[in-house]
């Protein structure tokens, strides 16, 4: 099976490319945290009534 390029050269610029800490996640914010909850409780419980 031909390969494209050298298999001697695979992981090249992975292996150069510097490791780079991830950033640990951060809580949404108040508002995004409540309208979250809004949705979830009042409007999705809504929906759910009227589709049983």
């Amino acid at each position: 099976m031909p390969t494209h390029g050298s298999l001697t050269k695979a992981g090249k610029v992975r292996a150069q490319t510097p490791k780079i800490e991830g950033t640990p996640k951060k809580s949404p914010t108040p508002k995004q945290r409540n309208r979250s909850n809004y949705l979830n409780r009042v409007v999705n419980a809504r929906q759910d009534r009227y589709n049983r």
